[in-house]
């Protein structure tokens, strides 16, 4: 069993991982060990994929989505050297403006850059993100990388599929599974940008 469940409740316990102010833990799914030893075995099945030494292989790279799917693809570059010396060029992806909800929200959304610094044509990309949910950010990521050019492949590698799809997409690499119900969420925090390092289900309550 991958992370040990344990459930989390009460006031005491909102603010205990540095969640959503409105958040209420439910349960740690992921410690930092867990998600660093599933790490290694996604970076293996890429690896796998790959099949080293094939003319194929040299094609391969990693894009990551803003903001937590960059941490990820990076850390995963690292392990992919350290377990087979092969260094897979990364990039940085942001579909904000891609997604089709972007003109119906009233807040003014937060753009961040892209940065790739490769052609994206004839590649066998790997694109990386923290949580699966609804399906349109991973589609509208796509749509933005063939803006840029058309991959030979694109493969999806996400860290948590909770379910709940609105359009047919799936991941093609999944860390854990975790079926979520209406008002649920997970969260998932890094060191890169959190002060905790886990993934935790939630409960969303009304301010």
């Amino acid at each position: 069993m991958i992370g040990s469940a344990v459930a989390h409740s009460g006031i005491e316990n909102r603010y205990f991982v540095g969640v959503e102010p409105n958040d209420v833990i439910k349960a740690q799914l992921m410690d930092e060990r867990d998600l660093d030893r599933t790490l290694g075995r996604m970076a293996r099945q890429i690896v796998e994929l790959m099949n080293p030494g094939s003319e194929e292989a040299n094609a391969y790279a990693l894009v990551g989505m803003q903001t937590r799917g960059y941490h990820l693809a990076r850390r995963l570059q690292q392990k992919i050297i350290d377990f087979d010396q092969l260094k897979l060029p990364l990039g940085l992806l942001d579909s904000t403006m891609y997604r089709d909800d972007f003109r119906l929200r009233l807040k003014q959304p937060v753009v961040r850059p892209t940065d790739i610094p490769f052609d994206v044509t004839e590649k066998y990309l790997v694109l990386v993100d923290d949580v699966l949910y609804t399906g349109r950010t991973a589609r509208a990521a796509m749509d933005a990388l063939m803006d840029l050019g058309r991959p030979a492949c694109i493969r999806f590698l996400v860290m948590v599929d909770r379910g709940l799809r609105e359009l047919p997409i799936c991941a093609d690499f999944v860390g854990r599974n975790i079926p979520t119900i209406p008002g649920e969420e997970v969260r998932v925090r890094l060191r890169e940008v959190d002060d905790r390092e886990g993934i935790w289900l939630v409960k969303r309550t009304e301010s």
